[in-house]
């Protein structure tokens, strides 16, 4: 089977992020949590949140295909060690995260899509340690959490 990525794809998924109470939206090219590589496309709206994490024993790499994302890297105390400014069309594009490696997405721009690949299989209950130092996803102060980011590194 084959999947094309175009405009049309993911203008569709940008729809559904925009009308997503979580403010993002997958596309799975993988048919099962099960499948040992999972490929995904990844809209993300600017007031989405997505608590900082690592995942124990899986690389993640990302590429920007529209769109711009500030990828943050902390350390297990919750100050930030690295970043990074990933702009569609130009030569910072992408970038692998390594297993155990405390990170968090910020989407800077409306119709942010991003390509995301990392090995399965998919288990809810394993995949994934939140930082308990940030909010969880649905408290009222995430988005500030975001916004104190974005200003501290300078782009706002």
């Amino acid at each position: 089977m084959m999947v094309k990525i175009d405009q049309v794809l993911i203008d569709e998924l940008v729809t559904k992020a925009k009308n997503s109470p979580r403010r993002r939206a997958i596309f799975r090219f993988h048919e099962k949590d099960e499948d040992t590589m999972h490929r995904m496309l990844n809209a993300l709206e600017p007031d989405t949140y997505v608590q900082p994490h690592f995942h124990p024993d899986k690389h993640e790499a990302f590429i920007i295909l529209q769109g711009s994302i500030l990828f943050v890297i902390f350390d297990e105390n919750g100050k930030i060690m690295q970043y990074y400014l990933l702009k569609a069309g130009t030569s910072d594009f992408g970038l692998e995260i390594s297993p155990k490696t405390y990170h968090t997405l910020i989407s800077l721009e409306s119709g942010t899509v991003i390509f995301e690949i990392k090995h399965g299989p998919y288990d809810a209950q394993t995949d994934k340690t939140f930082a308990t130092w940030a909010p969880k996803e649905g408290e009222a102060n995430c988005l500030e959490f975001n916004e104190n980011i974005i200003r501290k590194l300078g782009f706002s």
